[in-house]
């Protein structure tokens, strides 16, 4: 990066001239709308920002944005960006990708991302369906849901992201959702600012193939009762008044009544734990989005990064050996001696 002071921008900076193509009330409006009005606060430059997407209505969102980006293969988003991080350890490299695209044929590609610990910042838009190819049930949908691909109801238990990347020790998970702007920003900040793999689960919804499946959780008068918040040193609290808490019992975490077991017994969040089972304990409170859900950083932990990693390891054989002749080497006959 260079030291001159980054230019003052603003949203418009941020905004490419392309129009937008998808449906009317979708969720990824308000998504790429959070992102945008971000970007100038972040002291970023668009000169050293990548966007990079896979297959699927998510993945337009490269163009949406005026700067860098590449619009990649189907489930390849995190390999591809994987090339840029490592390569170009100065720039800031986003992964944007739905749930489709990165828990089917990209699954491989996501969870070795996230357990290299690759310095990105992966947003992963859940709307539990396949949305681009118009109404196929995807590897969030819930068992017994009924789609085009499922006419008698999906036989498939469901992915949840978060579980996974915490499954996989990514050192930064955190869960948001469309309809609560401040939120998301708050959200994307720290992923952005974490050094490593970090992926933000977004519930967005689908109102064309799968309108409301977030409603009984993020509906403006749900989310008192059913938004689990996660802020790192406090204990877990939710509902109105704050009623209602999580403990942790037997490794496992389950929602009581303040008033029954007293303030002193709630879990104390810690998103620094080194242990990922915790959160992961956390992340189980749910089977769907339609119980209580815990929102907000889960994750939160230092690890080298792969990119920095790499790098130390090349400089350090340049330096025992001297440098590198990648022409004599490929110019020196079909076989060669290593070591």
């Amino acid at each position: 990066m260079t030291d001159v002071a980054v230019p003052v921008t603003t949203k418009k900076d941020w905004t490419s001239d392309q129009e937008i193509r998808w449906c009317p009330g979708c969720g990824d409006y308000s998504i790429l709308t959070a992102v945008q009005m971000l970007m100038p606060d972040l002291g970023a430059r668009r000169e050293d920002t990548v966007f990079v997407s896979g297959i699927g209505c998510s993945s337009r969102f490269p163009y949406y944005m005026n700067t860098y980006g590449m619009h990649s293969i189907h489930g390849r988003a995190p390999a591809v960006a994987t090339g840029i991080a490592v390569s170009r350890p100065d720039l800031h490299v986003w992964v944007i990708t739905g749930d489709g695209d990165a828990l089917s044929i990209g699954g491989n590609h996501l969870l070795h991302a996230l357990r290299r610990n690759v310095n990105l910042t992966i947003i992963l838009f859940n709307n539990q369906i396949y949305g681009l190819t118009k109404g196929q049930y995807s590897p969030t949908s819930e068992t017994g849901k009924v789609t085009k691909s499922t006419p008698f109801g999906s036989l498939d238990h469901p992915y949840n992201p978060v579980s996974l990347a915490l499954g996989a020790e990514a050192t930064f998970v955190a869960r948001t959702h469309d309809m609560e702007r401040k939120h998301m920003m708050e959200t994307f900040r720290a992923a952005y600012e974490h050094r490593g793999a970090a992926l933000v689960e977004v519930y967005q919804n689908c109102n064309v193939f799968n309108d409301g499946a977030f409603e009984q959780i993020t509906s403006k008068d749900a989310r008192p009762n059913m938004l689990i918040p996660l802020l790192h040193g406090q204990p877990i609290r939710f509902g109105p008044e704050g009623e209602r808490g999580v403990v942790m019992d037997g490794g496992s975490a389950r929602i009581v009544e303040v008033a029954d077991v007293g303030e002193d017994a709630l879990h104390v969040h810690d998103a620094h734990n080194p242990d990922p089972s915790v959160a992961f304990a956390l992340s189980r409170l749910a089977s769907g989005p339609t119980s209580p859900t815990p929102i907000g950083v889960f994750r939160a932990v230092e690890r080298p990064d792969y990119g920095a990693l790499v790098n130390s390891q090349i400089f350090a054989a340049a330096e025992a050996k001297g440098p590198a002749d990648l022409a004599a080497l490929l110019h020196s006959g079909s076989t060669w001696t290593v070591g």
